[in-house]
């Protein structure tokens, strides 16, 4: 993927629910079918048109299983009650995605973005600041910017998420301050410089709940009230380690085509607003429990 002038990517904030990614519906060759038919075991079906039944019912049958070992589409493991744990969800990603109008062209690719496993990118996570446990079924990568609106506007509900599921979830924090920014590199050093007192979650925290208040005094200020040794923290910003951190996660960055901040990966997988992210992570917390997809 070439990669773009990078700017504050609006998309990705918007957790609240589903977002139609367009106004395009199924094809015109796609029939009206009368209500029932369609239905899947375990999808709630309730106020769905006839139209959209049959919809979910014939992208249920053109999908795939998103388990490899289990080798039926993607309805016949439903109603077969096959064992791969990740049919289900599946499901409930088309149901979401019909009742919000997107396009079969775009069910198609978002079904293989949240479970095709077969071309995975690495995402290095040594020397990144994390919480949760590294044995956690599902890992929450952040690249992110400090004073970015739209990643200040998602930290809490981040927080919130984690919060909710701390001991089944990694979050990691990456480094990605963009240029059009100019206190988003001395906020990341900030960060970083807390992080090697052990202290970057507090800093992060009061960052993001400061991000118009970012000038060097704002940040010894904050220095001061996590209980970090200014000097040092005053050192820690401007060293090599800091500049290293900043270009290890700027090249990664490059590597996955991240066109801006915030930019969310869920078990390497690149969220995609169109889906509710406590869902997401809460279906990978259940496949997990199940066995392995």
């Amino acid at each position: 993927m070439p990669m773009p002038k990078r700017g504050a990517a609006l998309a990705v904030v918007l957790l609240g629910g589903l977002v139609s990614a367009g106004c395009g519906g199924a094809s015109s060759s796609v029939a009206a079918q009368t209500p029932g038919e369609g239905d899947l075991p375990g999808i709630d079906t309730t106020g769905f048109t006839s139209r959209e039944r049959h919809e979910l019912g014939q992208y249920a049958a053109e999908l795939a299983s998103p388990c490899a070992e289990v080798a039926v589409p993607l309805d016949k493991c439903l109603t077969e009650r096959r064992s791969c744990s990740a049919c289900l969800p599946a499901a409930k990603l088309i149901a979401h995605a019909v009742r919000n109008g997107l396009a079969w062209e775009q069910i198609r690719d978002l079904y293989k973005q949240r479970f095709d496993s077969s071309s995975l990118p690495s995402i290095a996570l040594e020397g990144s600041p994390s919480r949760g446990p590294e044995s956690a079924p599902v890992v929450l990568v952040e690249f992110a910017d400090f004073e970015c609106p739209f990643c200040q506007k998602l930290a809490p509900e981040l927080d919130a998420l984690y919060g909710k599921h701390s001991g089944e979830l990694r979050f990691v924090y990456k480094f990605l301050p963009l240029p059009m920014h100019p206190h988003g590199e001395p906020a990341a050093r900030a960060a970083i410089a807390a992080q090697m007192q052990g202290r970057f979650w507090p800093m992060h925290h009061l960052l993001f709940a400061n991000g118009q208040h970012l000038e060097q005094p704002d940040l010894e200020t904050y220095a001061k009230t996590i209980g970090l040794d200014v000097e040092r923290f005053r050192a820690d910003m401007a060293s090599a380690a800091a500049t290293a951190r900043l270009d290890t996660d700027r090249k990664l960055a490059d590597k996955l085509g991240i066109k801006g901040t915030p930019s969310i990966y869920i078990n390497s997988r690149a969220y995609d607003s169109k889906v509710d992210i406590e869902e997401w992570v809460e279906d990978d917390i259940g496949v997990a429990g199940k066995g392995a997809r």
